[in-house]
């Protein structure tokens, strides 16, 4: 009897010592903070991106209000002020943290070598000392890159196709912000297509303005927009000023060209945003972005405006419009 008695009391004790786990294990999971750090203002383009990469993450399961938790910070342009947004996602116990462009990828890195981190659009990620290498990032940060260099090849071939008369050529960039491999690029690549290179490198609005006043005291140039947190935050201006010198312009975004620029040849802007979503489920479900190579772009795609090209009085070549993937009318 007593050995009855004591073998139901183990029995019972032994389900007892289950209810905690099993109470945790129907528990949901708790809500996962996905901190957004972006370099671009908060407009338009910049939640364009926002839009695709929530909906990538939903996709994934990741739903807002339920298990995830987004917070948003704004440097518009400012690297300086991506420092403290940086700390303050870290402040607020991000999770992982989404940094777009160079200058923001390396603030994260100098506020945390913990706080996993997913970058965007950075050119040059080894040289910038944001990852260790391609294949094998080491430390906390990981994601996707930009363009190569040779890349101002092609941007140099385009705006000679467009405007073949042209012989020279204004690349214009902030050298606090751009990666300078572009500009030593356009400088090597330039004399090839018999065009001489000017470097615009402006810090400023005042002093673009300008710099593209010098550029076209002398004919025959047209632009060349490197790509650079400046750039775009100021590209509502830069159109404006292609426009008003009647210069011929090629832009690294579509962005740029559907904001009245003449033509750009660039990165799927937003399927990088659907990529980094992979990368940040990959990491809230446990994997280390140390072990998640750094990837390079896979889609271009090649944009013409031809209500620019009507005001500047340029007809597009039939084998540049058979090779778009866009034409703005």
């Amino acid at each position: 009897m007593f050995n009855m008695k004591r073998r139901k009391f183990m029995i019972l004790l032994g389900v007892a010592a289950t209810w905690p786990r099993a109470a945790r294990a129907q528990q949901p999971d708790r809500v996962r903070r996905v901190g957004v750090l972006m370099g671009i203002s908060d407009d338009a383009e910049g939640q364009a991106r926002i839009a695709v990469f929530r909906q990538a993450l939903q996709t994934l399961g990741w739903i807002e209000g339920r298990n995830v938790q987004f917070i948003y910070r704004w440097s518009a342009g400012d690297p300086v002020q991506a420092r403290p947004f940086a700390k303050e996602l870290l402040d607020l116990r991000s999770d992982v943290i989404l940094a777009n462009s160079t200058p923001v990828a390396v603030a994260v890195r100098d506020t945390t070598r913990t706080t996993p981190t997913v970058f965007v659009q950075v050119s040059d990620p080894v040289t910038a000392g944001v990852v260790q290498s391609l294949a094998r990032p080491g430390g906390n940060l990981t994601g996707f890159t930009n363009f190569e260099p040779s890349i101002a090849n092609k941007w140099l071939e385009l705006v000679k196709a467009v405007a073949p008369n042209i012989r020279r050529i204004a690349y214009l960039f902030n050298p606090n912000t751009a990666p300078l491999f572009y500009a030593r690029a356009v400088e090597t690549a330039a004399p090839l297509l018999s065009l001489k290179p000017f470097a615009a490198a402006v810090h400023n609005a005042a002093e673009m303005e300008r710099k593209i006043e010098q550029f076209v005291r002398a004919p025959d140039g047209a632009l060349l927009v490197l790509p650079d947190l400046f750039t775009a935050t100021n590209r509502q201006s830069i159109i404006a000023l292609a426009a008003q010198h009647r210069l011929p312009a090629v832009y690294p975004f579509r962005y740029f060209v559907a904001s009245g620029g003449l033509t750009s040849y660039g990165i799927e802007m937003l399927e990088t945003y659907r990529q980094a979503a992979s990368y940040v489920d990959r990491i809230l479900k446990g994997e280390k972005p140390a072990d998640l190579p750094v990837q390079a772009p896979t889609k271009y795609e090649l944009i013409v405006n031809l209500k620019t090209a009507k005001a500047l009085g340029l007809e597009i070549p039939p084998t540049v419009l058979a090779r778009s993937d866009e034409v703005i009318e």
